[in-house]
């Protein structure tokens, strides 16, 4: 269960420090993905380009573990 958290938390902070150069290629502006922008408040919910992303580790760690 540790190795787990800590798995999960190294990947959040890699797509924080990455999220800068994800949004150029178009991830977290996909359909599906809810932008809320105000004055001094935005919001993203990146439900698409979270289903993508657990697309593709799924498909990469089902290939690493054949």
């Amino acid at each position: 269960m540790s190795r787990t958290l800590i798995v999960v938390g190294l990947s959040i902070i890699a797509m924080g420090l990455l999220w800068p150069w994800l949004t150029r290629i178009g991830l977290g502006r996909l359909p599906g993905d809810i932008v809320i922008e105000r004055e001094n408040f935005r919001l993203y919910v990146s439900i698409t380009t979270g289903i993508l992303i657990s697309i593709v580790l799924s498909a990469i760690l089902w290939l690493i573990n054949r």
